[in-house]
This record gives structure tokens, C-alpha cells and sequence, in this order.
């Protein structure tokens, strides 16, 4: 009984070992052994990049998965590939399966469904076929353009150095240089003025006051102004110089004294004869007063 015991639990784990060992082996290819599956075929001349568990697609969505892949010795050149889809997935009639590969060299099947209304049985043959890979499209479509422009580029590479080593561009540079310079030493003095802007601010506000306290002195005489009797004041002037203007007339006229004293010639030579006998007689009155003046007699 011990010995029955002991080969039974052998027994048990050499099977749990195999259970372990086929849904780890499913797990690793991506296989759910417990989701139902429908099964279709796909014949390919070339398979590169393709093994078993890779996806199968349908608008980017994976939908299932390669289940194995086998040569057709039966018919030379193909290849039978086997796919695992979902059960609820319906394929219409003349649907496609095509390989593509990426730039890693990896390839999946793309499902490409017909507009057709009837649908495939599950274990039928679809039509396979190898899609555009990206390298061929770069090698076709692209690898034209860059050697059309290869030589444009060097074109450019020489226009640039020719550019680069010309000596006008030097000196543009440098003005450039120049310039800049200039414009933050302006910048520098801009910010010493900006900063001395509070000083100025206050001096302007003083000068502001200065002209407020002028406008009031200003007012001040405008009033005093008004309270003048302007024209009694007028009138006086007017009325003097009139009276200057008499004056004036009289005194170039001959008629009376002040007019003979400033415009008779005459007179004016008589008075000159006059100073300059008084001025004959003031001399000689200095040199001989004896003659002028008698002797005093002292008894």
C-alpha cells in the first residue's frame, strides 16, 4: 500500500510537471489554451520574419496569432501557415492575409477583409500574399530622392563655405560685433538714467511747485491789476504829454524866451561874448585887483 502510495504521487507530479511545463510553454508563445479559437490556413512563398505566436491583425487590432508553420512538400515553394482567431470572429469571402514586416525585420499577418457577403469556414485557405515592406519602400521611393538631392546639398555645402570664407561677411560680422556693442553700452546708460529718474522726478516736481506758486502771484497781480484806475491813469499820460508836446512846440519857436535862448544864433554868440568878457575880466581881476580895488588907508 505504501509502495502504491509513493509510485502515485511520482505519478502525480511527473504529470503536474507536464501540465506545468505545456501551459508554460503556450504561455511563453502566447497561446491561451483556454479561449476558444477558430482555425484558418494561409499558403506564403516567403515567410522571412514570420513565427509561431506572432500577432495577426485586423485594422491594427490583434485578433489572434500563428500557430504553426509548416512546408508544403506537396506543393514545392509554399509554405502552410496555420492561425488561431478568435471564435467570434466572422471572415467574409475572399478576405486576404498578408505579411508585413517592420524595420526590425519582425512580421505579423495583416487580415484584410473583402466587401464580399458570405463568409469562410473555419479550416478554409485564405489567399496569403507579402505586403510592401518599409526597407523596400525606402530602398524604392525614397533612395531616388536623397540621390537627387545629394548633389543640390553639396551645392549648397560649397555656396555655404564660399559664403563662410568671404571677407565681406568678416566685416559684417564684425560691424555686427560693433554694434551690439553699442547697443548695451546704450542699455547701460539707459539703466544709470532710468535709475536717476527718482531724482529728476523730484526736481521736476519742485519746478512744478515754483510755477504753481508764480501762477498764484501771477492771479495775485492780474487782481490788483484789474483794481487800477487804468484810465484816469491814461488820461494823465495823455494829458502830459500833450502839455510836453506845448513845450516842445514853444521851445522851437522863436516867439518867446526859452525859443530865442535855444534857437537865435545871435543871441547865443552875444551870451558866448558875454562869459567871455566876464571871463577877460574874472582873469585880469586875479592878476591886477589893485586896479579894481583901492587901496585901504589906515589912519
Amino acid at each position: 500500500m505504501k509502495r502504491f502510495s509513493h509510485e502515485l504521487t511520482i505519478g502525480l507530479s511527473v504529470l503536474i510537471a507536464a501540465l506545468v511545463l505545456f501551459f508554460g510553454i503556450n504561455y511563453l508563445k502566447g497561446i491561451n489554451i483556454f479561449k476558444a479559437a477558430n482555425y484558418y490556413y494561409a499558403s506564403y512563398t516567403n515567410v522571412a520574419g514570420l513565427s509561431v505566436s506572432s500577432p495577426v491583425t485586423l485594422n491594427g487590432l490583434k485578433v489572434g496569432q500563428v500557430r504553426e508553420i509548416n512546408y508544403e512538400y506537396d506543393n514545392p515553394g509554399h509554405v502552410l501557415v496555420e492561425m488561431s482567431l478568435d471564435k467570434q470572429l466572422r471572415i467574409p469571402a475572399g478576405s486576404k492575409a498578408m505579411i508585413s514586416s517592420d524595420l526590425l525585420g519582425s512580421a505579423s499577418i495583416v487580415l484584410e477583409f473583402s466587401t464580399a457577403s458570405g463568409f469562410c469556414k473555419v479550416g478554409d485557405r485564405l489567399e496569403g500574399g507579402n505586403a510592401p515592406s518599409l526597407m523596400k519602400d525606402v530602398s524604392t521611393n525614397l533612395m531616388p530622392s536623397v540621390s537627387a538631392i545629394v548633389p543640390k546639398v553639396d551645392s549648397l555645402l560649397t555656396s555655404v563655405n564660399r559664403l563662410v570664407g568671404d571677407s565681406a561677411l568678416l566685416q559684417s560680422v564684425k560691424r555686427l560685433d560693433a554694434i551690439t556693442a553699442n547697443l548695451q553700452a546704450t542699455t547701460l546708460y539707459l539703466n544709470r538714467t532710468m535709475a536717476t529718474m527718482p531724482a529728476t522726478m523730484k526736481t521736476v516736481d519742485g519746478v512744478a511747485h515754483n510755477l504753481d506758486s508764480i501762477t498764484a502771484d501771477l492771479a495775485v497781480l492780474s487782481a490788483e491789476l484789474k483794481t487800477i484806475p487804468l484810465k484816469s491813469t491814461m488820461d494823465n499820460i495823455d494829458s502830459t504829454m500833450s502839455n510836453l508836446n506845448d513845450i516842445t512846440d514853444k521851445m522851437n519857436r522863436t516867439d518867446n524866451s526859452v525859443g530865442l535862448l535855444l534857437n537865435d544864433r545871435s543871441l547865443y554868440d552875444h551870451i558866448n561874448g558875454a562869459a567871455m568878457g566876464l571871463d577877460s575880466i574874472m582873469w585880469d581881476l586875479k592878476k591886477n585887483p589893485r586896479r579894481y580895488v583901492p587901496p585901504i588907508k589906515i589912519f
